[in-house]
């Protein structure tokens, strides 16, 4: 008789570590990147010349994009997946040996140098290509076709992550490049879809708990829709000129749409509990990301980095770590409440995304951001590595 859920995970003997997708992912996850971000530090310090076929910048940026977020997205879909379909979620020795490949993948990139020439890409691809290939299984099994939306994204990051790769093989700065470009916009894409669903619904159990009466709309109505449309034909003109004027006119008008957007979910009566806010905040780094690109490029600013951040660490990085703060406390049975420790994790990558913007004028922030950052992340594997490493609190 086959096992529920639940069962399954209790009849697994091994680590706790590997009874649910989330629980690897979201630990090392953030553990990779504080240390990346150390790594990337101690080579700006030449302090250390990383043995990697990546020039450091675009070692630097493939591994957050491509190696941190591979790891989230895993640790979201492996979770999220048999709650949608009604299956069995991955556990025990399946689900360490994809931990591995991961794994494997993060040391190749960063050692490429010292491999055969196509070893690096091959570790590094064969990862989400083997997730995606599970998310299908299990889609297909459980006939949840809505959520094919999510497959096709993770299909496109992967293949984003192989024309990275291509572009450093041929010599080009990845780091500029199509794939990175196309990596980051459909993480934003995730974002808006994802974001889209659970940023209304987690504010309205609060404001509901709080006997508010403000109500936030209800998730992925015409507006939201038409938004995510503009969204995908903008960002995929970004991907291809993206130092046209109609590319920074394109980005400003889905920077104003997504803001219309976030100010439909009432995140302004959210204030008194950082584990709601927090996603709103989150959030906004898509228009105002949007908008200080589409204003560079159309006042023909050069050398956007500081603007992309605002998606990159913020978009990104806080969404993440917002996701992976919440998602750990209700999958351990602790309450949904952010303590201390939990708002200081975010104030502390919320300034590392404000001090990075910074350094465009003021160089030394640099270094500054990047602390704050191992500070969020190394902090979150600190206070939430103990639950993420033990069973389940039982009632």
């Amino acid at each position: 008789m086959a096992l529920s859920s639940a069962e399954q995970m209790r009849a697994w003997q091994g680590p706790a570590l590997f009874s649910f997708g989330f629980r690897p992912f979201f630990l090392f996850g953030a553990v990779w990147a504080a240390l990346a971000m150390m790594i990337w530090i101690a080579s700006l310090s030449a302090v250390i010349a990383l043995p990697s076929r990546f020039d450091p910048v675009s070692w630097h940026a493939h591994a957050f994009l491509f190696g941190y977020l591979s790891a989230v997205l895993a640790g979201f879909l492996l979770t999220a997946v048999p709650n949608w379909t009604g299956r069995l979620p991955m556990v025990g020795w399946p689900l360490a040996a994809l931990f591995a490949l991961w794994c494997l993948g993060r040391l190749a990139v960063t050692i490429s140098a010292l491999l055969p020439y196509a070893v690096a890409p091959v570790l590094d691809l064969a990862f989400p290509l083997v997730l995606g290939a599970v998310i299908l299984r299990e889609i297909v099994a459980g006939k949840n076709w809505r959520n094919l939306m999510v497959l096709g994204l993770l299909a496109v990051f992967t293949l984003a992550n192989g024309l990275f790769h291509y572009e450093a093989a041929r010599g080009d700065y990845a780091a500029q490049g199509i794939g990175l470009r196309l990596g980051l916009a459909t993480a934003l894409m995730m974002i808006g879809l994802i974001g889209g669903r659970i940023i209304p619904s987690f504010t309205r159990n609060w404001l509901v708990r709080i006997k508010h009466d403000a109500r936030p709309t209800p998730p992925m109505q015409r507006f939201d829709k038409l938004t995510l449309l503009a969204s995908i034909a903008g960002l995929l003109v970004w991907v291809r000129a993206p130092d046209a004027v109609v590319t920074g006119v394109a980005l400003v008008a889905i920077g104003l749409a997504h803001l219309v957007r976030l100010a439909r979910w009432e995140g302004q009566h959210s204030g008194s509990e950082a584990l709601v806010w927090v996603l709103h905040i989150s959030y906004m780094f898509i228009p105002l990301g949007a908008l200080a690109l589409g204003a560079d490029i159309l006042m023909g600013i050069k050398g956007q980095a500081p603007a992309q951040h605002l998606w990159m660490a913020g978009a990104i990085g806080s969404m993440t770590l917002a996701v992976m703060t919440r998602a750990t406390l209700g999958h351990t049975g602790r309450d949904l409440h952010a303590g201390p420790a939990t708002l200081a994790i975010y104030i502390a990558l919320l300034g590392a995304v404000l001090a990075r913007l910074g350094a465009g004028m003021l160089p030394g922030l640099t270094e500054l951001a990047g602390v704050l950052w191992v500070f969020a992340f190394g902090g979150f594997a600190v206070v939430y590595g103990p639950l993420l490493l033990r069973p389940k609190t039982k009632g």
